[in-house]
């Protein structure tokens, strides 16, 4: 939830991890594609409503740090 990405998302400021919790559901794969080829943590975050918006994706980078598994140009 410290992730500029998630925090814009759920519109966060200073709630707690548990305030957050109780309002999304996640999930972490340990994932392996095919083409172009990522294998690792992917992490899938959906808000506590289906709305229109997608669910957060988001993937560990090599240095460790997660980012956005979307292509956001």
């Amino acid at each position: 939830m410290q992730l500029p990405i998630v925090r814009e998302g759920w519109g966060l400021t200073d709630e707690t991890p548990e305030e957050f919790s109780s309002n999304v559901y996640a999930v972490k794969f340990n994932f392996t594609s095919g083409s172009p080829g990522y294998c690792g943590d992917l992490f899938i975050i959906q808000g506590d409503a289906l709305t229109g918006y997608p669910p957060i994706t988001l993937i560990r980078e090599e240095d460790g740090t997660l980012g956005s598994a979307v292509n956001e140009s």
